[in-house]
């Protein structure tokens, strides 16, 4: 959960006290999978509790989810066969910061394991393109979660902060990635009265 001037932003992972309870306001946050037929997904998604008399949630909020696509987009671009994972995760990472975005790309393989085979692309505590378990080549027919985060500074919240997390599932054909059940583009709206 994370809310206006009570933001978790600077933990990992996301925890609540006990005492908490999700109010009106509160951006909530999930990350889950299921296993099904020996196979793993591994997905998150964003919710909005709704302030009594809201329809919508917050520009900032809106945007933010635009803002972690942006970045996921980024992510995509840069898959090509045969590039390491470090080499991947450089090239995101550059693109992405040069469209203004704050990013952080944990990606990796799906399959029999929610964490499947082969190297991850960036790990969330170390953005580093020399990483020792960054050094695989990206083949094609694989099967990937496309996760990520991107820190957006929210006007409605006075500028808090924001930590926007997104993960999908993703086939790569060689050629392009390719969500295998779309992305989340719009926050779930979640009635508070």
């Amino acid at each position: 959960i994370q809310r206006a001037t009570a933001s978790d932003s600077g933990k990992w992972p996301a925890r609540l006290k006990t005492e908490d309870t999700i109010a009106p306001g509160d951006l909530l946050h999930v990350d889950f999978g299921v296993t099904y037929l020996g196979l793993n997904t591994d997905t998150q998604q964003h919710a909005y509790v709704l302030r009594p008399g809201e329809t919508s949630a917050p520009k900032g909020l809106v945007d933010g989810i635009a803002a972690v696509n942006r970045a996921a987009d980024h992510l995509k671009a840069s898959f090509k066969t045969g590039l390491s994972s470090n080499q991947i995760l450089g090239l995101a990472r550059e693109a992405a910061v040069a469209d203004g975005l704050r990013p952080s790309f944990y990606s990796h393989g799906i399959g029999y394991h929610g964490h499947g085979a082969g190297s991850g692309i960036g790990w969330w505590d170390n953005q580093s393109t020399d990483h020792s378990m960054g050094h695989l080549p990206l083949r094609a027919n694989t099967a990937w979660a496309i996760e990520l985060n991107t820190t957006e500074a929210v006007p409605e919240w006075r500028d808090q902060d924001v930590v926007f997390k997104a993960e999908e599932d993703a086939f790569f054909d060689g050629k392009a990635v390719t969500y295998m059940d779309g992305r989340q583009t719009m926050l779930h709206l979640i009635a508070s009265d």
